[in-house]
């Protein structure tokens, strides 16, 4: 799944989560983790709350640009899915 849209937040999200990391990237994979086990994604133990989580770190970052930012990220993981489920 390595030519999948998205799949450089994945993987980094993952090796974030195997490290204990609470990243933009392990959150977003937290978000998305029921569906990607689903899929045969290997996914570490999820952070509770990642969309609350998530939100809070990129209102820090980004301020008002958070919304759109978060949204845009979002996009992101349901694109990874979506092309994920395409080539099971």
């Amino acid at each position: 799944m390595a030519n999948l849209p998205g799949t450089e937040f994945i993987e980094q999200g993952i090796r974030d989560l195997e490290r204990g990391e609470e990243t933009v990237e392990s959150l977003l994979v937290s978000i998305g983790a029921p569906r990607l086990r689903a899929l045969g994604v290997a996914v570490p133990s999820a952070i509770e709350e990642p969309e609350l989580r998530l939100y809070r770190r990129l209102a820090v970052q980004h301020g008002a640009g958070a919304h759109s930012r978060y949204n845009a990220l979002v996009r992101r993981l349901t694109s990874y899915q979506r092309a994920a489920a395409c080539t099971k």
